[in-house]
């Protein structure tokens, strides 16, 4: 963490990006960011729709971890990164200046993340997975936090969380450790679980959707220092990506699988458009990606109450804002 934060304050003084690389209104043209293998991202949907010009995003990789998509955005390496509301309230929390800027996945009847396990096993219940190995895309993310959480609501033991093993598998190998028996429980989620499914032989043990229901679980960031410096260029990123959101939301689920294949397709990544054809929705509880508060205080008061925060060591205002969402007048005058 310490090297993190060493990084950040190199990365803040950086020369500001304006002048001849930004034309009109914003203040720079080119966004650096991470994308994600065989999936589509909704600033890479908006840039597609148009949405995002003049402005253009510039493809540095890709990442498999919430963590540390959000650390490269602390560092500079990137402009924006995505991840877990818990993952960036502790990353904050620890002093990297971020701010969350719209909500980007979470889960609902169609899209959530499931813990699976083979057809036939012996784990039933949360008792099951003490000295059990639960395979899961990256630690102190989306999946550790729900798993211990369904743990926890079982009334399993500190002690007794601690005997259930967490094992990092990247998520394009989870349904194949699972089925070779590598690990006891895969979290699955999205085009890669309803693949799995139709694959057949595994059975849900619970998902994230079950204990909370339709809720947001991540959001974009960028510094305070790039959000200072670029309002209007953040302004129109979250805009953008808003409105790519509703798209998919409101266009008819034939046409948005498609569109995200041509965008496969056309960035020339060589990546397998087969996982894409199971996309259902975008999972987002709010319009636009509006960011609730509840969706940042359900894992802040849960770090409380495990002793990773001290009371009152995170103050919710200062982990998101809904200032750049376009939907924000609308959702709250309701």
């Amino acid at each position: 963490m310490a090297a993190i934060l060493s990084a950040v304050a190199l990365a803040g003084c950086e020369e500001k990006k304006t002048g001849g690389e930004a034309e009109g209104k914003y203040e720079t043209l080119k966004l650096k960011y991470e994308g994600s293998v065989g999936t589509v991202t909704y600033p890479e949907l908006a840039q597609d729709l148009g949405y995002l010009d003049p402005i253009k995003l510039e493809w540095i990789g890709n990442t498999i971890s919430g963590p540390a998509s959000i650390q490269n955005a602390a560092t500079g390496e990137t402009d924006f990164g995505g991840a877990f509301n818990g993952a960036i309230a502790k990353l904050i929390a620890s002093g990297a200046p971020l701010k969350s800027v719209i909500g980007y996945y979470g889960s609902d009847e169609d899209t959530y993340m499931g813990y699976y396990v083979l057809d036939g096993s012996p784990i039933k219940n949360a008792k099951d997975l003490i000295g059990k190995k639960v395979g899961m895309n990256t630690m102190g993310a989306h999946s550790e936090f729900i798993l211990k959480e369904y743990l926890k609501q079982n009334g399993l033991t500190e002690d007794e969380i601690k005997q259930v093993t967490l094992v990092v598998v990247p998520p394009v190998n989870t349904e194949q450790a699972l089925r070779q028996k590598q690990i006891d429980v895969a979290v699955l989620s999205g085009m890669l679980r309803d693949r799995a499914l139709d694959n057949g032989g595994i059975t849900k043990l619970f998902s994230d959707y079950d204990l909370f229901g339709s809720f947001t679980a991540g959001s974009l960031v960028f510094t305070e220092r790039f959000i200072k410096e670029n309002p209007n260029t953040v302004k129109k990123f979250v805009e953008a990506t808003a409105k790519a959101i509703e798209w998919t939301r409101t266009t008819p689920k034939e046409e948005v699988i498609a569109r995200f294949e041509s965008i496969i397709e056309k960035r020339g990544r060589k990546e397998d458009t087969e996982t894409i054809k199971y996309w259902k929705s975008p999972g987002i509880a709010e319009k636009g990606g509006y960011i609730k508060e509840s969706e940042f205080k359900v894992w802040v008061d849960w770090l409380e109450k495990g002793g990773e925060f001290k009371n009152g060591q995170v103050k919710l205002d200062d982990l998101y804002t809904n200032e750049f969402n376009p939907y924000k007048q609308e959702i709250e005058n309701k």
